[in-house]
């Protein structure tokens, strides 16, 4: 069994994190980072081949590692089984203020966190407010609606893993036909579709 498990680390200056050889994804909140031997930029998002991670600034970083057993100190894990081959994807979703995401489903697992702005998640009957660096996980096929809570806008990063036919293609599906043909308010920034299989 897979999971996908996510950590949050505050580095300081020249510290390292060894990945092994768990692939995965890193987002830099804060400062500067290294991954897979190139920079990171706060705001940026990088694959994770394994390895080392380096804070080249004092750095907030969030990490998604792909594993066989979530580790007791994890921030957020979730199963990430699929059959067939799969894909790693990371991006931003941008929402502006009153955003809503309609009721829909993924092609695959994940696990989101906010990175500016209040959000809200209703799924399986339950409601969840976030707050900023809050994680949730979405198992993919289970409905969710979402939307930005208060007055300003909302953004959240999110890794899932997908099948591998979707590189370069969505994973959202709306549940009724009125709400797909509805304008959206969200905006989609891809910065890794890696496949992990073969």
């Amino acid at each position: 069994m897979a999971f996908l498990q996510l950590h949050t680390h505050h580095l300081a200056a020249g510290a390292t994190i060894d990945a092994g050889a768990d692939r995965g994804a890193v987002h830099v909140v804060e400062g500067a980072a290294t991954v897979g031997g190139r920079p990171v930029a706060a705001g940026e998002t990088a694959f994770l081949p394994g390895g080392a991670i380096g804070a080249a600034d004092d750095a907030l970083l969030l990490v998604w590692t792909l594993v066989t057993a979530p580790a007791a100190d994890a921030t957020l894990a979730g199963p990430a089984d699929l059959d067939g081959p799969r894909l790693l994807r990371a991006d931003r979703v941008d929402f502006p203020p009153g955003g809503v995401a309609y009721l829909h489903t993924h092609q695959g697992p994940g696990v989101r966190v906010l990175v500016e702005g209040r959000f809200a998640v209703e799924t399986g009957g339950s409601r969840q407010s976030i707050e900023r660096l809050g994680a949730w996980y979405e198992a993919g096929p289970e409905p969710v609606y979402a939307e930005v809570v208060g007055d300003g806008p909302a953004a959240f990063v999110r890794v899932m893993v997908l099948p591998a036919s979707l590189l370069g293609q969505s994973s959202i599906r709306y549940v009724s036909d009125e709400d797909r043909e509805r304008p959206k308010s969200q905006r989609y920034t891809v910065s890794v579709d890696e496949p992990l299989d073969g």
